[in-house]
């Protein structure tokens, strides 16, 4: 599940994230891999969309960037390719932390969620045996289902924690998938210049290189896409919250740029998609949407 080794860039021992992103081959194993919205490399697709596509369909990206992210609110996983199935991506949220009041550890304070500091800091991985780790800031990692696990992640936190399996409650907040344009991106960064507009602020599962302006991804409501060989129904705009502005990484703390979203799109960036049918996605396929 892994991406293929590319240039390596320095490690931030503060979240044991790099520069660019966490992505993880066999354990012990960590290389980082340069996204290319921010390098400008446009990716094409070299495998056709599964299935039927009639002529009113068209080309409307290609997907960038494939993310999961095992344990909810912490850092994720960069991926060369997901499987995909009604919940989503295979492992995609499958863990998160509970505190001692049998709330659900997030980045907000909500019904199912609480705001619970810290969790930015560590990430969480999937190897290729599909057994999930956490990595703390050490750059030391520990299977999910080792206690020590969740000891290690309570005094991150500050409180005792343990760590649950999803069950009959989904872990999600709205919806199995999200997907965000680098054109949203752009629009983003162009607004402001001084803050780090990436990626890994808006927790997307699909980075989509598109080469219109402003936010493509938002003429797709209530539409259907097809992505490698997986189809999907774009159902809501994302509305972007406190998480985006948090310090993770080498990402500094940058409270304007949900104050931004909001005076700008109503605090939105990126899309929902549900429906999501059984099948792979690679980074490189073409996304075709449907009439």
């Amino acid at each position: 599940m892994g991406v293929e080794p590319g240039p390596v860039v320095p490690r931030h021992e503060e979240s044991g994230l790099s520069e660019a992103a966490v992505s993880v081959g066999s354990v012990g194993e960590t290389w980082s891999v340069m996204p290319s919205w921010s390098t400008g490399l446009v990716l094409h697709g070299t495998q056709p969309p599964a299935g039927k596509i009639d002529a009113m369909s068209c080309v409307v990206g290609s997907v960038a960037e494939l993310w999961c992210y095992p344990v909810k609110s912490l850092g994720g996983q960069q991926l060369s390719e997901a499987r995909c199935g009604r919940r989503g991506f295979d492992l995609d949220r499958k863990w998160a932390v509970r505190g001692v009041d049998g709330k659900i550890g997030s980045g907000k304070t909500t019904r199912r969620f609480r705001r619970m500091p810290g969790l930015l800091s560590m990430a969480s991985f999937v190897d290729d045996h599909g057994v999930a780790w956490i990595r703390f800031s050490d750059g030391t990692s520990r299977r999910v289902d080792d206690p020590m696990a969740a000891a290690l992640m309570g005094a991150v936190v500050g409180e005792d924690v343990t760590l649950v399996e999803e069950g009959e409650t989904s872990h999600f907040d709205d919806a199995p998938l999200h997907l965000v344009s680098t054109a949203s991106l752009r629009w983003l960064q162009d607004r402001r210049p001084v803050d780090q507009v990436d990626r890994r602020r808006f927790r997307p599962n699909l980075v989509i290189e598109c080469q219109s302006s402003d936010h493509p991804e938002e003429a797709w409501l209530g539409r259907r896409l097809q992505i490698g060989s997986v189809t999907v129904k774009v159902e809501k705009r994302t509305e972007r919250c406190v998480m985006t502005t948090m310090v993770q990484g080498d990402l500094r703390f940058a409270p304007s740029i949900l104050s931004d979203l909001h005076k700008a799109n109503e605090s939105c960036l990126g899309v929902y998609a549900i429906e999501p049918s059984d099948g792979t996605i690679r980074v490189g396929d073409d996304v075709v949407l449907f009439p």
